[in-house]
């Protein structure tokens, strides 16, 4: 009886989420005017933050995932992210110790539909489809 070959994961170490925005006071003036006049749209904001503030349930979330996801706006990112994300934003990548690969770009945020469970729910699928692994854990929120 033959078993099936054991298939090498890879460890998720940190999650990074990357605004399609920029985070100088220009640029966040700038889209908060562009989207209150239609013209600008970050799925993963929706996600993370209301009118103004970071959103509590993201909050919930982020800090019972099991594992770091920092966000970060497009001019911070680091240069190996960019790399990997270009002008695929909003995005969510995975730093691993194979380097950054992309897990979630603008379709699948936008799918989310501002759910921050929809997004773990969805990183989860894309991170299985890429042989990673995390220790993370859907939380609830309250």
């Amino acid at each position: 009886m033959e078993s099936e070959p054991k298939v090498e994961r890879t460890e998720i170490l940190r999650l990074v989420g990357v605004y399609d925005a920029d985070g100088s006071l220009r640029g966040e003036m700038a889209y908060w005017f562009g989207t209150r006049l239609g013209r600008r749209h970050c799925a993963l904001c929706d996600i993370t933050h209301g009118s103004v503030r970071e959103r509590k349930d993201w909050r919930h979330v982020r800090g019972a995932m099991g594992v770091t996801f920092d966000t970060v706006h497009r001019d911070e990112a680091s240069a190996d992210v960019m790399a990997v994300v270009r002008d695929n934003l909003p995005a969510v990548v995975a730093l691993t110790s194979q380097g950054v690969t992309q897990l979630l770009g603008p379709r699948e945020l936008e799918s989310c539909q501002g759910s921050p469970i929809s997004m773990v729910d969805a990183l989860r699928d894309a991170a299985d489809r890429q042989r990673l692994t995390a220790s993370w854990q859907l939380p609830e929120i309250p």
